[in-house]
């Protein structure tokens, strides 16, 4: 179960649930364009059982540091919008590999070229 941050691009998140994966996005939660700090996001995610999907990596890896793993769970990412379905793809493989992801943090970057 994902909750998704408001900075996911729409296309990826869309193609999450056809991955099997249950989101839960900013927007649908009535969170999204508010500003709302990051320890709040993450707060919010933990609320809802869900792990936090980001693409805000520096503060969500400093935030994890701080909660010494105390979450739901943090899978950050770097924007990939020439391939929005690889990017879902790839988020899927990770959370595949690590499983429930509760106190950790999964990071992952671009495929090389």
């Amino acid at each position: 179960m994902l909750y998704s941050n408001e900075n996911l691009p729409k296309r990826v998140v869309e193609a999450l649930p056809e991955l099997g994966h249950d989101i839960f996005i900013s927007y649908e939660a009535g969170r999204a364009n508010q500003m709302i700090p990051d320890d709040e996001v993450l707060a919010f995610a933990m609320k809802e059982q869900r792990a936090l999907l980001t693409l805000n990596c520096y503060d969500l890896v400093c935030l994890h540091q701080q909660t010494q793993g105390n979450h739901s769970g943090i899978i950050a990412c770097i924007r990939d919008d020439a391939n929005p379905k690889g990017f879902a793809e790839r988020v899927h493989a990770a959370i595949t590999k690590v499983g429930i992801p509760i106190g950790q943090l999964i990071r992952f970057v671009l495929p090389s070229t």
